[in-house]
């Protein structure tokens, strides 16, 4: 099989030509088989292994006997391991950045900026402490509120972010003491195998460990008796399958899920300087992240122009293979998202919608799709009630504050929301009414390792980052001192 990485002429010191799952720090083949699709021309990729339920086995015996020892290092010493495979990471940016690209589709520069985002915010994770906390001390008793290691984690990851979200996972659970098993997409396997081979080289055998495989293994996953916690990043739907699974054995479960966020543009915004950034957080990385802007509600006094604007935008974004050095909008990853997303088109013009720019879908040799925007649908249009997780968003009119906050709340989902205007004191106000878990003002994706990051209603369950997200890996204990006894 074709090579996903050439290491011609680098110094890596990993081979991005073979990928196999890690147990108990030895890489390891398998019977079966299967391959990724390069999404940009649809040519197969490397093999790599489908793990059984045997590997799985395996794997969580091998967690199990690491995390009898990995959860008595000290803090510090596992940040210090935690901080030098951040550092050995960044060392291998150019393959791994070559890697996203071609496994998933996304530019080069968005690609290295993913890498880039990996080591800041596992570094952010490691540079966090949750110390004990004296709740009460006095002559007759102390009370402290501590918090532990849950044990072996499961980190699902999905293909839009194979390494980002893979590092948000690693990062938190091993600095808390708890081991891990990395089970990439099926679609974007690549990445998530060789940062686990690269973990090798510091943290013990069983601390942190790969599988990949087909639909099988998640269901694997979230029923085995022996895994604590479920970190899984996805789809709402299949969160909500998670959940039902992991609830068999009461598992922890952190869901991070979809999103359909609104963003609203006040009347007071300047057109020029506001309208390509909001077009550009709708379509960056070709729409396929769960906090891009998804409806986009414009003041009635400025919507024509403000549209206009948009669409001028957009239409500059040019649409191709990640690794050609003007792509802004690599192709879908996959052709079930591809189909999902090429079904919208094909209700434009049953559902009679009207479109600012784009609006077809030219037959190419990858997964390719024109940034749309549909212009003022109803607000009970399959384009505004579902996310597409495609390049195609919605903009919609409004009038009054009251009106518009109804209406972007009106969702099943809760992730992100944005709020633009030159007022920073009216943003705000209606910021707070919004129902999201993370609300901007002026922007939509500046995100902190510092902050806590998670959906309201249907767009997860739990936080990840900030003290929260290391909390979330950890049991909360009370310690009850009778200084009398």
């Amino acid at each position: 099989m074709p090579s996903v990485v050439s290491n011609g002429g680098d110094t890596s010191t990993l081979d991005f030509t073979t990928f196999k799952h890690c147990i108990n720090a030895e890489l390891v083949d398998t019977k079966l088989h299967r391959n990724g699709i390069n999404p940009a021309n649809l040519a197969a990729l490397p093999d790599v292994p489908v793990a059984t339920e045997e590997d799985l086995d395996k794997a969580v015996a091998a967690a199990r006997v690491a995390f009898k020892s990995w959860s008595k290092v000290s803090w510090e010493d596992r940040k210090k391991t935690l901080l030098a495979f951040i550092d050995a990471l960044e060392a291998e940016q150019e393959g791994f950045t070559k890697l996203l690209t071609t496994e998933q589709g996304k530019p080069t520069f968005q690609a290295a900026k993913e890498l880039e985002l990996s080591a800041t915010f596992a570094r952010g994770a490691a540079n966090l402490t949750i110390p004990e906390e004296v709740i009460e001390d006095t002559e007759d008793r102390k009370i402290i509120a501590r918090y532990t290691p849950l044990g072996v984690v499961a980190g699902i990851v999905p293909w839009n972010f194979p390494n980002l979200l893979a590092m948000l996972k690693i990062a938190p659970a091993v600095v808390t003491g708890n081991v891990i098993i990395i089970k990439p997409s099926p679609f974007t396997p690549y990445s998530g195998l060789k940062l686990v081979e690269l973990a090798q080289k510091f943290f013990p055998p069983g601390v942190v460990q790969s599988l990949s495989g087909d639909d099988n293994l998640g269901p694997w996953i979230t029923s085995h008796p022996g895994i604590d916690k479920i970190s899984f990043t996805g789809s709402t739907r299949t969160g909500k399958l998670v959940a039902a699974s992991a609830a068999k054995t009461l598992k922890r479960v952190t869901l991070e899920l979809g999103g359909n966020d609104a963003a609203i543009v006040c009347a007071d915004v300047d057109i020029e300087k506001v309208a390509p950034q909001v077009a550009t957080f709708a379509f960056l990385n070709s729409g396929q992240i769960c906090l891009c802007i998804k409806r986009v509600f414009i003041h009635k006094s400025i919507y024509r122009p403000f549209v206009e604007a948009m669409s001028r935008h957009a239409k500059t974004f040019q649409v191709g293979d990640g690794f050609a050095p003007d792509t802004f909008c690599g192709p879908l990853q996959n052709s079930m998202q591809y189909e999902r997303v090429k079904g919208f088109f094909s209700e434009i013009e049953k559902e009679k919608w009207n479109v600012a720019c784009g609006g077809k879908v030219e037959k190419t040799n990858g997964y390719f799709i024109t940034p749309t925007i549909i212009d003022n649908p109803a607000d009970d249009a399959r384009i505004v009630t579902e996310e597409p997780f495609g390049p195609i968003v919605p903009t919609l009119s409004w009038e009054s504050e009251d009106e518009v906050i109804e209406r972007a709340n009106a969702t099943h989902m809760g992730l992100g929301a944005s709020v633009w205007s030159k007022d920073v004191e009216k943003a705000d106000r209606m910021a707070r009414q919004l129902e999201a878990g993370t609300v901007w003002v002026n922007n939509h994706f500046d995100l902190s390792p510092m902050a806590p990051f998670g959906g309201f209603k249907e767009s997860g369950l739990g936080v990840e980052m900030g003290t929260g997200g290391l909390k979330a890996m950890c049991n909360s204990q009370t310690l009850m001192i009778n200084k009398k006894g």
